[in-house]
């Protein structure tokens, strides 16, 4: 599986916002230059992350964004799901509800996949990791990361 760009920087958005202090807004022309990201292309990213409830902004010269509740509240299925829409392993499972699926192979005249347990499994495992896993735990590696010396 292959997420977007998109989700990739939205995630990395979101674990700077959980670095800072929830009572400060943060702008989003320091965490683009703090993450090396464009602004232009993280300005649509927050505005689906503030759409979906994650994140909310302050207008004004100390105006920012700020996640919308604890960093250890929000699962990573929030975020990706936000910025995904949906976690497909395959192209049928974005066209149909789950209990749908059916293969998109020619000649299968209407029956399910054989491949079809194979890829709702994929799909239930990435779900499973990222709902176990929180902003808060990927804020907190993220740092520890940044604490450990440079190997030369």
């Amino acid at each position: 599986m292959i997420f977007s760009a998109k989700t990739e920087y939205g995630v990395r958005l979101m674990i700077e916002l959980g670095r800072h202090h929830a009572d400060e807004p943060t702008a989003l022309k320091a965490i683009a230059a703090a993450e090396g990201l464009p602004l232009s292309y993280l300005e649509h990213v927050v505005a689906d992350l503030k759409r979906a409830g994650l994140v909310t902004s302050t207008r004004g010269a100390h105006g920012g964004y700020r996640l919308a509740r604890p960093a250890d509240e929000i699962g990573m299925d929030d975020v990706v799901l936000a910025l995904e829409g949906t976690v497909a392993p395959m192209d049928c499972f974005v066209t149909l509800p789950p209990e749908r699926v059916s293969c998109s192979h020619e000649g299968d005249a209407g029956r399910a996949c054989s491949t079809r347990l194979l890829w709702m499994r994929v799909q239930g495992g990435v779900l499973k990791a990222l709902h176990g896993t929180t902003l808060a735990e990927l804020v907190e590696f993220s740092e520890r990361q940044a604490a450990e010396p440079a190997v030369a």
